[in-house]
């Protein structure tokens, strides 16, 4: 039985997911570490509209019976929580990063917010990228040097020590991603604001 708290946990970054249009109906996933322990969204489950039973927990290294009902992603998951010391996994798939993440190696916020929090996010490709043990070390590995990372075509892959830090890397990326697009759109030459902005490029 998983603890109420943690259902409404799950429920209230679920659904701040889908109204800030970070996933589709049934889109991304998310999930929690305790010990050797995961907690993971169920395969199929709205992240928008969760219920208790949509809440799969199983072991860190080894598959537990429910563990078929599991997201497909479960596997990156585990890669992650076993190469860095996250305590929570938030699975996105924002429109206007993969957008971007179609035609570069890196995504460097131009904006204040992003600028700050994330300084950069790199792209990774794999191309079975979806639960494969190829994706899953590709986005284990980045993600030991940055908070978020990027698979071309897919998604993002965000880490922290809760779901609200996870999801705030992930919201904070694709507002950052938005506002590249319009200014893009715009057409119209950047005034640079940032001090050091060489250094934004770096980690």
């Amino acid at each position: 039985m998983i603890d109420p708290k943690v259902f409404e946990m799950f429920r209230e970054i679920g659904r701040d997911m889908y109204v800030h249009g970070l996933i589709s109906s049934h889109g991304g996933n998310v999930s929690v570490r305790y010990g050797d322990r995961i907690i993971i969204k169920r395969r199929g489950a709205m992240l928008g509209r969760l219920k208790p039973h949509d809440l799969i927990e199983t072991g860190l290294e080894k598959n537990d019976s429910g563990v078929a009902l599991a997201s497909t992603e479960l596997i990156v998951h585990r890669a992650i929580y076993k190469a860095t010391p996250a305590l929570a996994v938030v699975h996105a798939h924002p429109r206007h990063a993969i957008a971007l993440s179609l035609s570069r190696e890196e995504i460097v916020p131009i904006d204040n917010e992003g600028s700050y929090l994330l300084k950069k996010v790199p792209v990774v490709e794999e191309e079975f990228a979806s639960g494969t043990p190829q994706m899953a070390k590709k986005v284990s590995d980045a993600l030991t040097a940055y908070k978020i990372v990027m698979l071309r075509g897919h998604g993002s892959f965000a880490t922290g020590q809760t779901l609200d830090e996870a999801f705030q890397w992930t919201d904070a990326f694709e507002e950052a991603c938005e506002i590249i697009l319009y200014n893009r759109l715009y057409g119209e030459e950047m005034i640079e604001y940032r001090k050091r902005v060489e250094s934004y490029t770096e980690w």
